[in-house]
């Protein structure tokens, strides 16, 4: 909800009503009371039928359309991949490209500190350590990006160290549990303590946790449901970054700590990594990325991944799907070990309760693969190898999964691949138990592995702002003639950040009903096919003094969110939409222009958001979507005998001032944009901490888009818009931002139309009033470009 004035509001029109699905049968019953019939439909179509709420059709359609696409994508991997098990160099360098591909998608981008390992001290200022048997046990933190540091345990056995291991954990097992410190029967229980008095130097780093008990900011007082997981990866995916990719940077930071000690201690001690759960998942990305890693155990995790929408917001990494599945990602660990230890996984049904204000998570669950779906998915691994050079190793309690990771025949098939001889590992049962009096305060050490990642995020925000400055402002010199061609190389960045689908191709197949008509204009339902299952839907509005032969301008209106096409075009003061919209289409046909109110998709709650968690590992996003809606919009418009095709322009409000700053700058068969209620520091609003309306604190979690940190914030969309015109509208008590950011922002995009030497082509307008249609400087401004 929205505050204005000391009354709630919807947030985002977040409203409904029901009367607006009834109204094409009233409006029917109407003309046929007053004796009218209905008026002919002045283009070619076929009659709509369709009933019901059509929105609700739509976005049914594309759901069924983006799984499809799934199932092609999955089936059509393969012809990517072009693999060389000659000799290993061979190999490695075959899948260079994917190697890059991956970590870029998962957001391992910054160069790492050198580690330096550090012992933590207790209260008495004594080293963190405890004696175990045959090895000691350090509290340890060390740093591996600017403001990220990391935590965990180290293993030390007392005599020759045999191997160096990394043992991951689930997200919600401490590392004190795979120590043998604590919570004797917990998953995972003594397996690094196992690894150590068997002779390796193990470290087992705390992963970011379940809880939310952090999820939020201290300094606002504001706090969220989210896990932990979800509010670091929520702003850390606008900006290029990934929950992920941080906790594989320290996984690699660790990696290059025992490399580093190996130099000196002039060992060759092989490398190994294990997970479980989470860790599981680490521990199979690591594998894929990171030759160094001789030998690899993921349990509890490995599976077919096409329902990865249905998963914990947090895995979901955008156009993974692509190139990668478990099988892929399996693959590219060849010709080291990888073991697979089908396991009950994490049982997860949802986000923390939302309790004591706290709110705003995304929906996701996690359950143990079923077993079948993980053996067919190792199946596919194993038959994309050599037949004699198999790396991989399948361990499972029968035909079933173990009750529990890291069992004695996945560990032997682990560590049998680190070294020659390598003894084997004892069980749990043998451990003893440990009594620890002076240790980590667990609770505060989740805190700081949350905030270090949250600075780390943050300092990316300021970074993003200067690549931007270098990769898209520089590059824009001269004259408009001068910039066409960069433009057009930067527009189809824009369509690969944004995810771009092939261009609707299939007949038009128009559909098209009478709405209402009165002494001003008459107004028709429309409905164009775009893709298969997939179809544009809005309602059409022409002028009545419409002369035969006569072309008029088109100004596309388009509604916010949970809204629909008749939001914009109903004039009663009394709707709980007016107050947003005050009817600003069928204002603007009785000014004398033809309008048409598209539906875009973003309606139905998670209904739709679920097509954002569908489109993200496809590479797609709503507005891949949208766009392609919207071209077939445009191109129809264009055909119709009674439309202006070189004057069709576009203004939308809210959810519609999104599409205002994204669709124009793809679509350049819109001739201006006005973008009402939602230009501002886009990078901010998704992913600062720092302030309240930040989309961090709410449940669109939609919002964040892949990386447009360090490619594309408002002022870069709006630059593509130019040199078509451009206006932003602004009001002062308007809570999506504050005028201070919406000025800052625009400002680079009024210098932009500047040294264009267009500076009557762009305009923002601040008015006295909250999240709403002004319609005053916006008019003045589209009559003057197109009368």
């Amino acid at each position: 909800m929205r505050i204005y004035k000391g009354k709630k509001m919807p947030g985002w029109l977040g409203c409904r009503i029901t009367s607006k699905l009834l109204f094409p049968f009233l409006t029917a019953i109407s003309f046929y009371a007053s004796g009218q019939s209905t008026p002919a439909i002045p283009f070619t179509s076929e009659p709509l039928t369709a009933q019901g709420d059509l929105s609700a059709l739509m976005v049914a359609g594309i759901d069924g359309f983006l799984t499809k696409e799934t199932e092609r994508t999955a089936g059509s991997r393969n012809r990517l991949w072009h693999r060389d098990f000659s000799d290993t160099t061979s190999f490695n360098r075959s899948v260079s490209m994917q190697r890059e591909e991956l970590s870029k998608i998962l957001g391992v981008s910054d160069i790492r500190l050198t580690p330096q390992l550090e012992v933590m001290t207790g209260k008495e200022l004594q080293p963190l350590e405890v004696q175990a048997g045959n090895c000691t046990i350090r509290a340890v933190r060390w740093k591996v990006l600017e403001e990220l540091t990391a935590e965990g345990l180290l293993l030390r056995p007392k005599g020759k160290v045999r191997a160096r291991i990394i043992v991951i954990p689930d997200a919600d097992e401490r590392p004190e549990v795979l120590a043998g410190l604590e919570q004797p029967g917990g998953q995972g229980y003594g397996v690094a303590r196992r690894l150590a008095e068997a002779g390796c130097e193990v470290l087992v780093p705390v992963l970011l946790s379940r809880q939310d008990d952090f999820s939020g900011s201290p300094s606002l007082n504001r706090y969220t449901n989210q896990t932990h997981r979800e509010w670091i990866y929520r702003q850390a995916f606008e900006v290029g970054r990934h929950v992920i990719g941080y906790e594989l940077q320290k996984i690699f930071s660790a990696i290059d700590w025992m490399e580093a000690v190996n130099g000196r201690e002039g060992s060759n001690a092989s490398i190994g990594v294990a997970g479980y759960g989470e860790g599981g998942l680490l521990a199979l990305y690591a594998a894929a990325l990171d030759t160094r890693i001789s030998s690899t155990l993921v349990s509890g995790y490995f599976d077919a991944r096409e329902t990865l929408w249905k998963e914990p917001i947090y895995r979901n990494v955008f156009g993974l799907l692509k190139y990668f599945g478990d099988a892929e990602l399996s693959v590219m660990a060849w010709p080291r070990r990888l073991v697979v230890e089908e396991s009950k996984a994490p049982e997860i049904t949802g986000a923390p309760e939302a309790v004591k204000g706290r709110s705003g998570a995304a929906p996701g669950s996690l359950h143990t693969p079923e077993f079948n779906s993980a053996k067919s998915e190792w199946n596919r691994a194993r038959a994309m190898l050599p037949q004699n050079e198999v790396h991989l190793r399948w361990c499972a309690d029968g035909g079933s999964a173990f009750a529990e990771p890291f069992s004695a025949a996945a560990l032997n098939e682990f560590t049998g691949a680190l070294q020659i001889g390598f003894p084997k590992i004892t069980s749990a049962a043998l451990l003893k138990p440990l009594i620890v009096t002076d240790w980590v305060d667990t609770a505060k050490r989740q805190e700081l592995m949350v905030r270090s990642m949250e600075r780390q995020v943050q300092r990316e925000i300021i970074l993003g702002e200067r690549t931007r400055n270098e990769n898209f402002w520089q590059q824009l010199k001269g004259d408009t003639s001068k910039q066409r061609p960069v433009k057009a190389v930067l527009r189809e960045k824009f369509w690969q950040q944004i995810g771009k689908l092939p261009t609707p191709s299939m007949p038009f197949n128009p559909r098209a009903r009478v709405l209402e008509k009165n002494a001003e204009w008459t107004s028709y339902e429309v409905m164009l096919d775009v893709w298969p299952g997939v179809f544009a839907w809005g309602i059409l509005i022409i002028p009545a003094d419409m002369k035969p032969g006569e072309r008029r301008p088109v100004v596309v209106c388009q509604h916010g969110l949970e809204s629909v096409p008749m939001d914009v075009v109903t004039t009663d003061p009394k709707s709980r939409f007016y107050h947003f919209y005050k009817g600003f289409a069928s204002r603007l046909a009785a000014r004398g222009y033809i309008t048409f109110a598209p539906c875009n998709l973003y309606r139905g709650e998670d209904k739709f958001r679920v097509l954002q968690r569908k489109a993200n590992p496809l590479g797609l996003s709503l507005f891949s979507v949208m766009t392609g809606q919207h071209q077939r919009i445009v191109e129809w418009l264009k055909e119709q005998t009674f439309v202006d095709p070189q004057r069709i322009g576009f203004y939308g409000l809210s959810y519609g001032g999104k599409s205002a700053m994204r669709i124009p700058a793809l679509i350049e068969d819109y001739t201006f944009s006005i973008c009402s209620g939602d230009f501002n520091e886009w990078i901010r609003k998704c992913s600062s901490t720092d302030y309240s309306f930040s989309y961090l604190f709410t449940g669109e979690y939609e919002m964040p888009e892949w990386d447009l940190a360090h490619t594309f914030s408002y002022a870069e969309m709006a630059a593509l818009i130019a040199p078509r015109p451009f206006m932003v509208e602004r009001g002062h008590y308007d809570n999506v931002a504050t005028d201070e950011w919406v000025g800052y922002e625009f400002e680079k995009v009024r210098r932009h139309y500047d040294l264009l030497g267009l500076p009557q082509s762009v305009r923002i307008e601040y008015f006295p009033g909250p999240h709403t249609i002004n319609g005053i400087g916006s008019f003045e401004f589209i009559d003057r470009l197109m009368k």
